[in-house]
Formats: structure tokens, sequence, C-alpha cells
């Protein structure tokens, strides 16, 4: 049984198919929390834990932060990833109930999801790569404000933004950084990324911008050695960054899945209406 596809049409590249007997076919995986590591350590009592070579599903126990981990640690293997509330926030969990996990996983949708490709070089000259699932994010490194260049698509839009910062947001990592900036919340499936600015100066009115999930981006730091600027993807940091380049990788595909009545577009689309 093939989970449906959320935010798009199906991609079977990017989804495997459910066995219907999971047995010995669940890998759990779990955050450092005593909170997660205990209700691991009961799931698999229930279930067993399969090697991720034989499993067909992960089951990962935590927060956002965890499931994100997950994310990264299972890049390129193909594996569905649901995800179980043990942390504080859970926007990208499933409510933790230990009864009738298997039904659960047949029964549930996926939402396929792109991650982006930072490419950075830095002061010296040395080339950095790294994949965000939900942002890349340019933060200034000291107490004078980024002045930073924007182009897309190889055009200069922006000439000099001067700002604590600016990111550019996947949907997934729309509610999440993005969200905290001011940026906007995006659909699952409409191929849009966010670029938002955080705490701009000038042009103080700009908001940022809505971009085509094909756009090529180029941030270019100007007076980098008065005013250093750090990348970050996600969680891998590069510091006193040149130009940063950003794009959609389109050799990975990430597929999580969530309980038919609370599926992630439903989450994004109530996050909207959040007071």
């Amino acid at each position: 049984m093939t989970a449906a596809l959320l935010g798009g049409a199906p991609d079977p590249d990017a989804l495997r198919e459910l066995p219907d007997d999971l047995t010995g076919r669940i890998a759990f995986v779990a955050a450092a929390s005593e909170e997660a590591c205990q209700a691991r350590q009961r799931l698999v009592a229930l279930h067993g834990d399969a090697p991720v070579e034989e499993a067909a599903v992960v089951v990962a126990l935590g927060g956002d932060g965890a499931m994100l981990e997950t994310q990264h640690r299972f890049l390129g293997q193909n594996l569905p990833i649901y995800g179980m509330n043990r942390g504080s926030v859970g926007f990208l969990m499933n409510a933790y109930r230990e009864d009738g996990l298997p039904d659960r996983l047949k029964s549930a949708q996926a939402a396929s999801l792109q991650p982006l490709q930072m490419r950075t070089t830095d002061a010296s000259g040395a080339v950095h790569e790294a994949l965000a699932i939900n942002e890349v994010s340019l933060l200034r490194e000291t107490r004078q404000a980024a002045k930073i260049r924007i182009i897309v698509d190889g055009k200069e839009r922006m000439a000099e933004l001067v700002c604590d910062g600016i990111l550019v947001a996947t949907p997934a990592g729309s509610t999440a950084y993005n969200l905290s900036a001011h940026g906007p919340i995006i659909p699952l499936g409409t191929n849009l990324l966010a670029m938002t600015p955080i705490s701009a100066f000038r042009p103080r009115r700009w908001r940022g911008a809505l971009l085509p999930g094909t756009a090529s981006v180029a941030f270019e730091i100007l007076e980098a050695e008065k005013r250093p600027v750090a990348a970050v993807a996600d969680y891998t940091e590069v510091r006193d960054v040149r130009r940063v380049e950003i794009c959609e990788d389109h050799r990975v595909r990430l597929t999580m899945l969530f309980d038919p009545d609370h599926g992630l577009p439903e989450r994004i689309l109530a996050e909207q209406f959040t007071v």
C-alpha cells in the first residue's frame, strides 16, 4: 500500500511501497531527551527495531528538531519518515500513541519535499556545500549590519540590502524561522520559495519576495571585511562568506508521513488563521 502524495502529483521516485506486514520493517530513532528515549524503548519492545537497510519506514520520536535531524540523516535513502511528538512544538510531528502504529503507518498520507542546495564561497576562496530542508539563512556576525547584494536568475534585483540577515525558505520551512521573521506561509505544492529579510534597515519597507521554485538565487556580501556574514543551511554553518548560491536540489526528494486527519498541508493552512 502506497501513501497518497499531498501537495502535487505522485512521484514514484519519492515514495516507497509500504508492505502490508510491517513486522520487523520499522526503524525507530529518538531525540536525546529522556521522554523520547523512553518512548523509543517502549515502541521497540512492541514492534522490534529494524536495521536501516531492512526498514520500510522510519519513525522519529522528539520534536521538530529531531525530525529535521532525521531527515538529514536519511537523505538519499528513499525512506519515508513518520514523526511522533515527544518534544515541545511538534509542528512536523503526529500525535504520540503507542497503539495501532502499523495501521497508522499504512494509512498515512505523504508530503513530498524538495531540499535547497547551498553553495558558499568563504573569505579564503574555499567552496562549501550543504542541503537545507527548512531554509538557508544569512546572518551578520558582528554588531554592524550586513550589506548584501541580491541576484535572482543571474539578474541583480537589489543592489544593496542593509539588514541583520536574509533567508530563503522552502514551503515546509516557511512556518519556522521564516514565519518568525514575518515571512509568508507557503502551502505545499505551490512550487514557491520565500525570500525574507531579517530586520531590514534599508530599504526599510521591503518585506521580501516570493520566488518560483526553479529560481537560482545568489547573495554577494558587500564590505565583507568590515561586516562579516555567516550562512546557515538548517544547522550547517559557514562563517565569513563572500558569496552564497541557493537553488532547489532535484537530485534529492524527502517523504514525510502524516495521519490523514492532520496532514502537513492542513497544518500550514490552519497556521495562517492562528491569532
